[in-house]
């Protein structure tokens, strides 16, 4: 498989929440198919098939030990697509460090005086007014 599909692979298998939450849970440490079952409503095939996925993109590896089948997150498999996101991480921070800098080119100094603001003053409260007989005319309930 060429580089470019291996990383293919990797996004596409990370493209699934459940996908997502399954290697979340493996992070914290192995754990049989039955435990990582469990948070979702969803059949034993259809946990079996999104395993499969992981497994593919070798995002996790399986075991046998007796009848349990423990899962275990494969890290290092992730390593091409951190590569990937980090050349884009180092392009927006030069651009937000130039933004940065522009912004700060543009702000006047604090040393600039600015013409202090006129008070507002705090406007009365209406009364409510009655309704007299306008309100009986409409069909409205005193």
């Amino acid at each position: 498989m060429s580089p470019a599909a291996d990383l293919s692979t990797i996004f596409a298998a990370l493209a699934d929440p459940t996908r997502r939450a399954i290697l979340a849970r493996l992070s914290e440490g192995d754990a049989p198919v039955k435990d990582l079952a469990e948070p979702f409503a969803l059949s034993g095939p259809a946990i079996t098939k999104h395993l499969k996925v992981l497994e593919r993109a070798g995002l996790i590896s399986r075991s046998r030990e007796g009848q349990q089948r423990p899962c275990r997150l494969e890290a290092r498999a992730l390593a091409p697509a951190a590569d990937w996101l980090e050349q884009y991480r180092a392009m927006w921070e030069e651009a937000l460090d130039r933004l940065d800098a522009y912004l700060k080119s543009i702000t006047p100094t604090p040393s600039t005086p600015t013409a202090p603001s006129k008070p507002r003053t705090p406007r009365t409260p209406r009364t409510p007014r009655r309704q007299g007989r306008q309100g009986a005319r409409h069909g409205r309930k005193k």
